[in-house]
């Protein structure tokens, strides 16, 4: 069931690979993404490389436990394996600090709990180059007052 999808996505060929040591982000991502995107999750960075060669992915959301464990090389093996990939490093709230050091490596942002449908898709849409509709707040001028 595809929920307040565009219809331009709807024939639109995204993918994003979401790779996470974490079943449950895992799951709730690759759940927030499938509509507009054609979202693949997987355990290890190894089975996303094995998937990546049917067709290389235009987002990875990286789980920053993996890269934590990988050390900084990791970021840089992926971006010399898929050039031009964007990179979003999934973690805890909090851990936005732990992840500034990769953004000179390569990564592009950090994507962190908790996760919200919209915060979610905002972000992913914006690193896959999609417009996205800013919300503008109008101030009222009373009458009279101009």
């Amino acid at each position: 069931m595809q929920i307040g999808v565009e219809t331009s996505r709807m024939v639109e060929n995204k993918r994003v690979f979401v790779v996470d040591d974490d079943d449950i982000n895992r799951t709730v991502l690759q759940f927030m993404l499938q509509d507009d995107n054609e979202t693949h999750e997987f355990a290890t960075l190894a089975a996303a490389t094995t998937k990546g060669e049917q067709g290389r992915p235009d987002l990875l959301l990286l789980g920053l436990s993996l890269v934590l464990a990988g050390g900084g090389a990791l970021i840089g093996e992926i971006t010399a394996q898929w050039p031009g990939v964007r990179i979003l490093l999934v973690g805890e709230a909090g851990q936005e600090k732990a992840a500034q050091p990769f953004f000179n490596s390569g990564a592009h942002g950090v994507l962190s709990k908790p996760f919200t449908v919209e915060m979610v898709r905002r972000k992913v849409d914006v690193q896959l180059g999609r417009v996205v509709n800013a919300l503008v707040q109008l101030q009222l001028v009373p009458a009279g007052t101009r």
